[in-house]
């Protein structure tokens, strides 16, 4: 075949092999700006920008191809709609650029079967996968919504709205870690919300696969050997140390890792950083949520939660006490209540479990103080000025009760951590 009839890149002209993706040739491939795109280890051709929609819907005639949505190190995803059921679907082809990589294929293949198995509100449902005009593809349920990436760059996330994400979250990895599956990759991208809120696990496709199981999730045989990825993958800024040092032990504590991050970030704006911060010292919120961050993001798998379903049960806990997200004002004075009982200083009012409460300990300290004051300045009076017994009874009964008064108004109106004595 001559060069004439041959197809050229668009870019430079030159020509391309006749049996090569159409788009541009290898000298001529865009890598697209993806930071938060999951890495392998392995070599990784430059990605290839996304086949329009009308070179994709000859190779899938029960498809509508609609639109394309985007492409991350997984492959590109297409909006369709399907032809039969009148449903719109996703479609997700492995990237033009992996065709012909064989390892990228089979990791592509475990994330249709990581799905099949996994069938849960909170993960995005697979419907088909298989292989067509030469891509491997899958066709999975169409989330109508943004994922988490999209809603943090958009606008800081209040504390409550952080802990109204989590649980279900956790819910969708315990089920996942219950049938022997570990995601690997938990990161904003990859959590989608659809418009009333719900949350949806997508990308399950560099899941390492610990064994197969049933609808009714009882082990079966081992689908692929215990060594099957070996390469460290995940995204770098969300990915548990182990990933890193030693991928071929990684386990489902290595997504609580990550959940921890995504925790973080969603409480705080930001990453942690090499030398984690409480969020609490970043945010006004509930003291209690440091210990369960802190604790999902220990370098240790040993001293992680050893079960997703472990920080699910904290974060409703406080959920439930309704304390989520201390005031500005609570949130320093709570702890600076719990400093001074533990030194002995005359506290009135204080929150515990996000409650307002009276300190009896502060009450009686002030009480007696008080009462101490003005019993000394009587017997100074005395001496000064004689008075009669009487008189003098009378004048402590006027004055306990004056400062029994004031301590009863002082716990009506007091502030959290503060009295009417002193600041």
């Amino acid at each position: 075949m001559s060069n004439e009839s041959s197809p050229k890149c668009p870019q430079c002209g030159a020509p391309l092999p006749e049996d090569a993706p159409k788009g541009l040739c290898p000298n001529c491939l865009m890598a697209l700006n993806l930071k938060m795109e999951t890495v392998f280890t392995d070599d990784t051709p430059a990605a290839q920008p996304p086949l329009p929609p009308e070179q994709i819907a000859p190779h899938f005639p029960q498809l509508e191809i609609l639109e394309c949505l985007g492409r991350g190190g997984m492959g590109v995803v297409y909006k369709a709609r399907q032809k039969t059921l009148n449903r719109l679907v996703a479609l997700k082809l492995l990237a033009p650029e992996r065709v012909r990589d064989a390892k990228f294929a089979e990791r592509f293949t475990r994330e249709a079967q990581a799905l099949a198995a996994l069938n849960h509100p909170n993960i995005v449902t697979i419907y088909d996968f298989g292989q067509a005009g030469g891509f491997c593809y899958l066709l999975m349920e169409f989330v109508d919504g943004v994922n988490l990436r999209q809603l943090l760059r958009a606008r800081k996330f209040t504390p409550e709205e952080a802990l109204a994400i989590v649980p279900p979250l956790c819910d969708a990895l315990q089920f996942a870690h219950d049938r022997g599956i570990i995601h690997r990759d938990i990161k904003p991208e990859n959590l989608l919300l659809d418009k009333v809120g719900r949350v949806k696990v997508a990308d399950f496709g560099i899941a390492k696969m610990l064994g197969t199981v049933n609808g009714g999730g009882n082990a079966g045989e081992s689908a692929a050997p215990e060594n099957a990825t070996q390469t460290a993958v995940g995204t770098p800024s969300y990915s548990a140390p182990e990933q890193k040092t030693d991928p071929q032990r990684v386990d489902s504590r290595a997504d609580i890792y990550s959940l921890g991050v995504v925790f973080y970030e969603m409480l705080t704006g930001e990453l942690p950083g090499k030398r984690i911060e409480p969020p609490s010292r970043k945010v006004q919120i509930d003291v209690r949520l440091d210990e369960v961050v802190l604790r999902a993001l220990e370098k240790s798998p040993e001293l992680r939660y050893q079960k997703v379903s472990e920080v699910k049960t904290m974060v409703e806990t406080i959920v439930s006490s309704g304390s989520a997200g201390v005031p500005p004002a609570d949130a320093a004075t709570s702890r600076r209540t719990e400093r001074e009982l533990k030194r002995g200083g005359i506290v009135l009012v204080g929150r515990r479990n996000g409650q307002r409460v009276i300190v009896w300990r502060g009450v009686a300290n002030t009480f007696f103080a008080i009462s101490g004051y003005v019993l000394i300045t009587l017997l100074l009076l005395r001496f000064f000025m004689p008075i009669g017994t009487e008189q003098m009874i009378a004048f402590m009964s006027f004055a306990v009760l004056l400062t029994a008064g004031g301590v009863i108004m002082g716990c009506r109106h007091a502030g959290i951590g503060r009295t009417q004595f002193y600041d």
